[in-house]
């Protein structure tokens, strides 16, 4: 009768196990506080006896893309797209062969080109992302992002997403939050592929833009973008970039980077509960580990500032129990 019970009970508590483990919201992430911090920020804020609950149409959730949602070194993806653009263009513009930074990039050499600083990059995004219309605009970036790959990993861009943050993306989803992209990156260089990638609507993506005016084509009314700056989403922009697009003080946010700080600042300083993180890269094994003398993605005063705050911090070595989707979790080379 004993072996009985104990086979009954074998029987009944093996399934429970199983549901318990499909049941994870996060299971690349390591048992850590960390991920603990998450689960229970979520649990606090979303049930309806906690003193913390928020109701579904404040629960707002932002997240930087570069360095946060998918990997940003050793070159921002977006630039790595204007320079491919630019080899593109130059039969076109046989003055750029004498002309910085485009005569040292036609040349291979992409750190002498860089060497002229914003102004440099300036130049260079304005030749590659203006001049055409929004749709064709966007074709281009379709057809490149789905065909580019990293110099060093090999990987389409889009195969080097973080599959923890996915993961939380979804969880916050799941939970009635509505989640954002506020990036310093090109607001419609995201778009067309937000969606499909992250789950993120092009509605819900803030970034950079330039300036965009309306035309009569052939009688077809188009937007044309012009090689003007319209509006720069980083550090400072961000906030303002929250309030001119959602008009809500988000309650989460997550960063990887001092281009981040003043929207975690932003985000903290609300009423009530609040939730900043920052993803601290500290993997060089299975991705890159870089901070305070990085220059992609320097996180200095924004580390500083979450150790006095009590921002939660991602380690990712300590944390993560993967960082690619498994299909495309293989060891990179440097």
């Amino acid at each position: 009768m004993q072996l009985q019970h104990l086979l009954l009970l074998l029987a009944i508590s093996l399934p429970l196990l199983d549901t318990t483990r499909a049941a994870d919201p996060l299971p690349s992430w390591n048992e850590s506080p960390t991920k603990r911090a998450v689960v229970s920020f979520v649990a606090r804020v979303t049930r309806e006896d906690s003193a913390d609950f928020v109701p579904r149409s404040q629960r707002i959730a932002v997240f930087d893309n570069d360095g946060t949602l998918w990997s940003e070194q050793p070159m921002y993806v977006q630039l790595r797209f204007a320079i491919d653009r630019v080899k593109q263009l130059a039969p076109q513009h046989p003055e750029w062969q004498d002309r910085e930074p485009f005569a040292s990039l036609l040349k291979g050499d992409t750190n002498a080109a860089l060497a002229g600083g914003e102004k440099a990059i300036l130049d260079i995004v304005m030749a590659s992302h203006a001049g055409m219309t929004i749709n064709e605009f966007e074709e281009l970036v379709n057809d490149w992002i789905t065909t580019a790959r990293h110099p060093q990993t090999k990987r389409r861009y889009t195969d080097m997403i973080y599959q923890p943050m996915l993961e939380l993306l979804a969880y916050l989803r799941a939970n009635g939050f509505k989640t954002f992209i506020v990036s310093g990156g090109g607001t419609e260089f995201m778009r067309p592929w937000s969606e499909r990638v992250y789950g993120i609507p092009p509605e819900q993506v803030i970034g950079s833009s330039i300036k965009t005016r309306f035309e009569l084509r052939d009688s077809k009314p188009v937007l044309v973008r012009l090689p003007e700056l319209n509006f720069i989403d980083d550090q400072e922009g961000k906030p303002v970039g929250i309030h001119q697009h959602i008009g809500r003080r988000p309650i989460f946010a997550a960063g990887n980077s001092d281009g981040d700080l003043q929207m975690l600042q932003w985000t903290d300083a609300g009423k009530g509960p609040r939730f900043c993180v920052l993803v601290h890269h500290t993997d060089a094994k299975r991705e890159w580990a870089y901070d305070r003398n990085s220059h992609i993605g320097r996180l200095d005063k924004a580390l500083d500032d979450a150790a006095q705050r009590g921002w939660t911090k991602v380690n990712m070595q300590r944390d993560w129990g993967i960082i690619w989707p498994p299909s495309k979790n293989a060891s990179h080379s440097k």
